[in-house]
This record gives C-alpha cells, sequence and structure tokens, in this order.
C-alpha cells in the first residue's frame, strides 16, 4: 500500500508572511507562479487571495441567479440550482474555515453569504430547503 504524501509547505510560507507584516506603503508582494502556456502575453498569474477567491464563487453565483449578463454571452439566465449550490458551497466553505480566518475575511465572506442568500430568497419567494 503506497504512502500518501501531503505538501505542507505551504504552511511555512504563511507562517513566514505572518510573521514579517506589511508596512504601510510597502511595495505589494510579487505574483506568484508562471503564466501558462495559453496564457502567452497574458503577464503573470495573480497570487491566488481568499478575497479574490470568494469574489470569484459570488459572481458564479451572481450569474446563477440572473444577477448580471454571463461575460461572454452577454445574456442572463436564472439557473437556481447552480446558485442554490454555489451559495450552499460558500456556507460549507464559510464553517470548514471558522476560527481561521483574520476578522476582514470574515467579514467579507459573512456579508457575501448574506446578500447572496437575500437575492436568492428575493428570487424563490422563501426559504431554501435542506440542504
Amino acid at each position: 500500500m503506497d504512502k500518501k504524501r501531503v505538501d505542507e509547505s505551504w504552511k511555512d510560507q504563511v507562517e513566514r508572511e505572518r510573521a514579517t507584516p506589511a508596512q504601510p506603503g510597502a511595495p505589494a508582494p510579487e505574483p506568484q507562479g508562471k503564466p501558462s502556456s495559453g496564457d502567452a502575453g497574458q503577464g503573470e498569474i495573480p497570487q491566488a487571495r481568499f478575497d479574490i477567491f470568494l469574489s470569484g464563487l459570488a459572481m458564479e453565483a451572481l450569474l446563477a441567479l440572473g444577477e448580471m449578463p454571463h461575460p461572454q454571452t452577454g445574456r442572463t439566465a436564472v439557473q437556481l440550482p447552480q446558485a442554490r449550490y454555489v451559495i450552499d458551497l460558500l456556507g460549507l466553505l464559510e464553517e470548514k474555515t471558522r476560527g481561521n480566518l483574520d476578522p476582514d475575511e470574515t467579514k467579507l465572506i459573512t456579508d457575501t453569504l448574506y446578500q447572496l442568500r437575500m437575492r436568492y430568497l428575493q428570487k424563490t419567494g422563501g426559504a431554501p430547503g435542506p440542504a
């Protein structure tokens, strides 16, 4: 039976970043990663950040709620099951990260979930059933 190998080096990087707080006016950290072959000429891949990750999920939920047009087609379409899935996924993320987020991240996920849940309720006319 093969042993499962888990790369935990990212934890060391997080600890180093926490140990050296950003100075006001200091330049932003350099993006990590290299452009993929499909991104030639597009520049560096941005650094992975929790707020950008949440924004992407929230945008997916808004698209499914018909609150914004699809960026490629320009059309809006209401897909409530998809919206519900993404909102539930964000709720799961909130639950599983509880106690591990800084105050700004906690507020961001709480506020984002509240806004998305209210929009979902407006579209459905009631509370969602059990997940």
